[in-house]
């Protein structure tokens, strides 16, 4: 893991470097909420790298047999442990064991304010990183069911956009990437705040609902 200064990121990625370490927990807000005083410390990676068909994210299926979040598309990343030096740590060492990412690979340029995974209490906070020297990836057994490596013009396209609706009744943000289950819920609201700060959203109709899949 190496920790990566604005001047050596790709030009696109220069907006997100200047808002990373930046962002206000208000800004966060109403969408991801703050963490109450006795949720557990956690990290994701939102790891960006160039890919095939421009920009991309670095995204993983989980498996439907998992306790928590079965099913969901997620960012790599789970709890801190005693032996992490930190977020930045904790979402590198995940990656590493969910997806095979080297630590030596990227370059970490910033993070965000920890927000709250409500259904695990988990206080989690994204990791912003590069992927520079991209290697193939190998989903862990048993946790990882798919590596996604989305494009983000596909993210922003308005067609893959609409509101998730929860059986409680909860609404948010969701992203079509072609799974059986949509992007949404945590990932999802991080993604959609990342991208309207820092300018790249394209308008979309939040009007368009769509039922979450039973699945979960």
């Amino acid at each position: 893991m190496r920790i990566q200064t604005d001047a050596a990121l790709p030009g696109w990625l220069t907006p997100l470097a200047e808002l990373a370490d930046n962002v206000r927990p208000d800004q966060m807000a109403p969408l991801l909420w703050d963490p109450p005083a006795n949720a557990r410390p956690a990290a994701v990676l939102v790891c960006f790298a160039d890919g095939a068909d421009g920009p991309e994210l670095l995204l993983t299926e989980r498996s439907v047999h998992l306790r928590n979040h079965a099913g969901q598309i997620s960012f790599p990343g789970g709890a801190s442990e005693p032996g992490d030096d930190g977020p930045a740590a904790t979402a590198v060492r995940e990656a590493h064991e969910e997806v095979g990412l080297d630590p030596e690979s990227i370059s970490v340029f910033g993070s965000l304010p920890a927000r709250w995974l409500v259904p695990s209490n988990f206080a989690v906070t994204p990791v912003l990183a590069y992927w520079e020297d991209r290697h193939p990836l190998a989903a862990s057994d048993g946790e990882v069911f798919r590596i996604l490596h989305e494009p983000i013009d596909r993210l922003l396209h308005p067609d893959n956009r609409f509101t998730v609706v929860h059986p409680s009744g909860w609404r948010g943000p969701a992203f079509d990437v072609g799974t059986a289950v949509p992007l949404w819920g945590f990932t999802a609201g991080v993604i959609s705040m990342l991208f309207r700060l820092v300018g790249w959203e394209k308008p979309w109709d939040d009007s368009v609902t769509r039922p979450l899949p039973e699945l979960l």
